[in-house]
């Protein structure tokens, strides 16, 4: 399930994932502030008009997060073209060997990855770019070590799945796609916590292409929290979901909490807000 890449002299030495672990961990997050149109993007959530003063505040809370994490802070100032920008994350796919420039599923959102892109150019040699007619947004790509999951949604295409998997193989990644129906994106009912464990809601819990992991399931009412980060030591985890953090707390991992209210209704989870590498 790891693909074709060589660990060298460690091989055989310490396990696959500790290795992951100790190469790759975080040292960069891109974040974007919210636009003051924020309230105007794209939602499906009925949950109100998020109040821009607050998305701020939670903002701030969340770059403070990321950096107890140990990451340092890439912030860009908002981008009034597009309400939706403070969600990078669908801008850009980057791992420790290239970033892939995206082209966004919604059309109004297209644009928003020009800035990302002479952004990552500062810290990557080897930039792909993802074109019509394939369509791409980060959201549903889901590393788990050396293997991706690309997510078929209302904004990721076949066409665009197709190219982010030659790419990607080029660079000796293994890929598979997931097909979905009521998620936004792949990650909105996936994440991956390290060890072996994956947090699957919805229609994600009984996916055969995952049955290979430890599922932990999320009840109905709580499948916003299915979107979580983990980021070196710590999992980034939504405020208000005691019975999934219950879980998660038992399998001895670090949380900290983030209060996510006004981005949720804007259909934007804890992963959207950053680009991490």
């Amino acid at each position: 399930m790891y693909g074709q890449k060589s660990y060298g002299y460690l091989s055989g030495i310490i396990s696959e994932y500790d290795y992951f672990y100790l190469i790759f961990m975080f040292k960069t997050a891109i974040v974007r502030k919210p636009a003051k149109n924020f309230q105007f993007g794209l939602t499906t959530s009925n949950l109100g008009k998020p109040e821009y003063h607050k998305a701020l505040f939670q903002h701030s809370a969340y770059i403070k997060a990321l950096k107890t994490c140990g990451l340092e802070i890439k912030e860009l100032e908002p981008n009034e073209q597009f309400p939706d920008s403070t969600f990078v994350e669908d801008t850009a796919v980057v791992n420790e060997d290239i970033a892939i420039i995206t082209n966004l599923g919604a059309p109004c959102r297209r644009g928003e990855e020009i800035e990302i892109m002479r952004v990552l150019e500062e810290y990557f040699d080897i930039i792909e770019l993802i074109k019509s007619p394939g369509t791409l947004d980060g959201g549903d790509v889901l590393r788990i070590e050396n293997q991706y999951y690309i997510g078929l949604s209302g904004r990721t295409n076949q066409e665009g799945a197709n190219q982010v998997i030659r790419i990607l193989e080029k660079y000796g990644y293994s890929c598979s796609t997931v097909l979905l129906s009521k998620f936004l994106h792949l990650k909105s009912g996936v994440s991956y916590i390290g060890d072996d464990n994956l947090i699957t809601a919805g229609e994600f819990i009984d996916k055969p292409i995952f049955r290979e992991y430890n599922i932990i399931k999320v009840e109905e009412d709580e499948s916003y929290a299915a979107n979580c980060v983990k980021i070196n030591d710590y999992i980034l985890f939504p405020k208000g979901f005691k019975n999934l953090r219950k879980k998660v707390e038992e399998l001895n991992y670090k949380i900290i909490e983030v209060d996510m209210s006004e981005f949720r209704k804007m259909d934007g989870g804890l992963s959207c807000l950053s680009i991490r590498f």
